[in-house]
């Protein structure tokens, strides 16, 4: 410390240093949980008790979906709301059927304009996902099957996926607007 002050400390004159660092990185960009909450949650059973019986790995098709929306809420407030759908079926026959929106309400913290998207889509919902999985896992099972381990969801490639999507779309909706004023 003494060396820091230029020996201000070991003269007693610690009061009157002052800091002068004129080359401090900026703040670096940070997410601030305000609140994480369940917003909607359903779990069906609808052939309890006969479906119970069976072992549900083997003799089941279990389909999983992912979904993520954002609203804002202020300049720097983002509600993120993460929809996990489980659902297990043999042939057409139900087995359960599981749907969680669990949203989160983030601050962001010295972020560019141009990461702010990315941030609000990606890495927010990384931060809902495990426990969003952990309700749906613990619904699965308190409804008398083995816990469903789902995998961890990669939301950078399905942000990319949105992405391209949006622009396919945009591209096609360009199409049939030329195509439209070419027949006029």
């Amino acid at each position: 410390m003494a060396e820091e002050n230029n020996g201000a400390a070991a003269n007693g004159n610690a009061s009157n240093v002052k800091a002068s660092n004129t080359n401090e990185a900026p703040a670096a960009p940070n997410i601030q949980v305000m609140v994480q909450y369940t917003k909607d949650f359903s779990f069906e059973n609808p052939n309890a008790p006969m479906s119970l019986g069976g072992d549900v790995s083997q003799n089941s098709k279990i389909n999983i979906v992912v979904n993520v929306e954002a609203t804002p809420m202020a300049d720097d407030h983002f509600e993120v709301v993460l929809q996990l759908e489980a659902s297990a079926k043999d042939g057409e026959k139900v087995i359960f059927n599981a749907e969680l929106y669990f949203g989160g309400v983030f601050k962001l913290h010295n972020c560019p304009p141009d990461t702010v998207h990315p941030m609000v889509m990606i890495e927010c919902p990384r931060i809902l996902f495990p426990f969003a999985r952990r309700i749906i896992s613990d619904a699965i099972r308190d409804g008398g099957f083995p816990p469903l381990m789902i995998d961890p969801v990669d939301f950078t490639q399905l942000y990319r996926d949105s992405i391209v999507a949006n622009v396919e779309q945009s591209k096609a909706a360009e199409a049939a607007k030329t195509a439209k004023e070419t027949k006029q």
